[in-house]
């Protein structure tokens, strides 16, 4: 009942206004939604093969829908009940609903908070958006608990919400082992460092995020504990970065300077800084947050959207084959055609979203058309985007969402950070192309 009596108060607020918060306002369609919701329902029932797809459409497209975010919450809930915690659609609704900091996170957070388990790395992570006060004695007893890790990911949440001094975060950080490490770097500091960081005061875990960043050896989850500390205020990482850069092994002081470059970018808010490092299929994948042997080239994008030159080579090799052929291909030609005057590859991104023979590139092609700055690419994804939402697939279906719901507007899902700008936002990319749910 208070979930149906939630989803009538979303039905009865009328249309949103014309500029609307996207956590907030009720931008999906009803038949989209419609369809969904049914997804969600029938994956309840029975898990099916495409639950990671499915899970990462529900995430992106969450901050567009409150009535989709109930709906998320129940499912959340069911979860809870039965004991599923590891089915990647509880991680994504629980996840979803902390950073829209949606108004059913407390209710689902104190079920999830009193399990032995504190509702998993989703749970906790989630908490540190929440301002609930109730909460804190949850969090207060997990972190006071004897699972390590558990403990420390719950402090975590206890210092974003302003209720512990760090100085327990920091006795734990030396008993946290290596699979541990690397666990809460995945599942409670991407989330952070995408974006939350900028908006939590997380100054006192520094001490405790510089024990981690001691013992970690790849640069990526290096970079990403960096981060954190660094939109909080904490200039260590930096300065250890740039040091590093000049006077460690002439090996690793290209990676390094990266390093320095992306945490300076974040002090001064812009990635738009000199750079003459070269990146390389090794480097980047080191300075991912994804295994090395992902080959993830995260970071190389974050060059290009720097305009940085010397990723040029690199994007060129990427998109070297006409036409298109893979998700990173496209993303190349986005900055090549926009910043490197490739104007072929504007047109290869359009032929790309029309072709039917690609149909699993249709719709990231499309939301690349839309990043290209020319309006007649903007008009065009706004056609196409018809087709994508009678589209069999859920990925081709929430690219031409967010075609019609961010065309124009800047910003995509997660203000604040610039990996999120337009359509073909990182982020999404990482949830729906690649199922990548941290």
């Amino acid at each position: 009942m208070v979930r149906a009596k939630a989803a009538a108060e979303v039905e009865t607020r009328g249309r949103p206004a014309a500029t609307p918060a996207l956590a907030r306002a009720e931008i999906l369609d009803k038949a989209t939604r419609s369809r969904l919701e049914g997804e969600l329902d029938a994956a309840i029932k029975r898990r099916p093969s495409h639950e990671r797809k499915l899970a990462g459409v529900l995430r992106t497209l969450a901050p567009l829908s409150p009535s989709l975010r109930v709906a998320m919450a129940d499912a959340a809930e069911t979860f809870i009940r039965r004991g599923t915690l590891d089915r990647e659609l509880y991680g994504a609704c629980v996840r979803s609903l902390g950073e829209t900091r949606d108004k059913n996170l407390s209710t689902v957070l104190r079920r999830a908070l009193v399990l032995d388990s504190a509702g998993g790395a989703p749970a906790l992570s989630a908490a540190c958006f929440s301002t609930d006060p109730s909460l804190g004695p949850l969090l207060a007893k997990v972190a006071s608990g004897h699972k390590a890790h558990l403990a420390f990911a719950a402090d975590t949440a206890r210092v974003a919400r302003g209720e512990s001094s760090g100085v327990h975060l920091t006795s734990l950080a030396p008993m946290i082992k290596e699979s541990h490490r690397l666990a809460l770097c995945a599942e409670i500091f991407v989330p952070l460092a995408r974006g939350g960081a900028t908006s939590l005061d997380l100054a006192k875990a520094g001490p405790a995020l510089a024990v981690l960043r001691g013992a970690e050896r790849h640069l990526g989850r290096w970079l990403v504990m960096g981060e954190v500390a660094t939109a909080s205020g904490d200039p260590s990482p930096l300065d250890d970065a740039r040091v590093r850069a000049t006077t460690g092994p002439s090996s690793a002081r290209a990676a390094w300077s990266l390093v320095a470059w992306a945490l300076e970018g974040r002090t001064r808010g812009v990635e738009m800084l000199p750079l003459s490092a070269r990146p390389t299929v090794e480097i980047v994948s080191r300075l991912s947050d994804r295994p090395s042997a992902d080959r993830d080239a995260t970071f190389l994008f974050r060059m290009a959207r720097g305009r940085v030159a010397s990723a040029r080579p690199m994007l060129e090799a990427l998109a070297k084959e006409l036409p298109l052929s893979n998700e990173v291909a496209v993303r190349a030609a986005v900055f090549l055609a926009r910043d490197h005057g490739r104007a072929d590859l504007a047109a290869a991104l359009l032929e790309t979203a029309t072709s039917e023979r690609k149909d699993e590139l249709r719709g990231l092609a499309t939301a690349a058309l839309c990043d290209l700055g020319d309006p007649s690419m903007v008009d065009e994804a706004r056609r196409l985007s018809a087709g994508l939402l009678a589209s069999r697939s859920l990925v081709n279906v929430a690219w031409g969402v967010l075609v019609r719901a961010l065309a124009g507007r800047g910003p995509a899902s997660v203000p604040g950070d610039p990996a999120n700008a337009g359509v073909l936002s990182e982020t999404a990319f990482r949830w729906m192309q690649w199922g990548w749910l941290e």
